[in-house]
């Protein structure tokens, strides 16, 4: 079942990094291209946004920015839940850590500059300590 309570969402948010590196590239022609596995693609009006590994943009030659680390928080958060990215993106904010949120069906994701990822996952676990204090 799905959380909505701030605190609990909060108290359990539980973030895991993904080992990968992933990057941002924009593809006017609203094609990935052949062979190009994406985390996710948003269609805006100036093409389609994918997010992709580092590895795999290099390895096309595709030109790409920000290079990111990709935290999901574990807990099961609703999609109707009110105020908890804004806890997480304050956090981060106050910190001077940019944040790029994904809301999946399940979890929410958040991608961070990958020099600052392992300041983010503490600042993320604070937040969970003090839900719980």
């Amino acid at each position: 079942m799905s959380e909505k309570g701030l605190v609990k969402l909060c108290a359990t948010l539980s973030p895991v990094m993904a080992e990968p590196i992933y990057v941002y590239c924009s593809f006017p022609d609203f094609i990935v291209p052949a062979g190009l596995s994406t985390l996710c693609t948003m269609r805006e009006h100036e093409g389609l946004t994918a997010i992709v590994e580092h590895a795999d943009a290099e390895r096309l030659g595709l030109p790409y920015t920000f290079d990111a680390r990709l935290i999901t928080l574990s807990v099961h958060s609703s999609l109707e839940a009110v105020g908890f990215l804004a806890v997480i993106s304050r956090k981060l904010a106050d910190a001077g850590i940019s944040c790029n949120v994904i809301a999946g069906y399940f979890h929410d994701h958040i991608l961070v500059p990958v020099q600052r990822a392992d300041h983010a996952m503490a600042l993320l676990r604070e937040i969970a300590a003090s839900a719980n204090a």
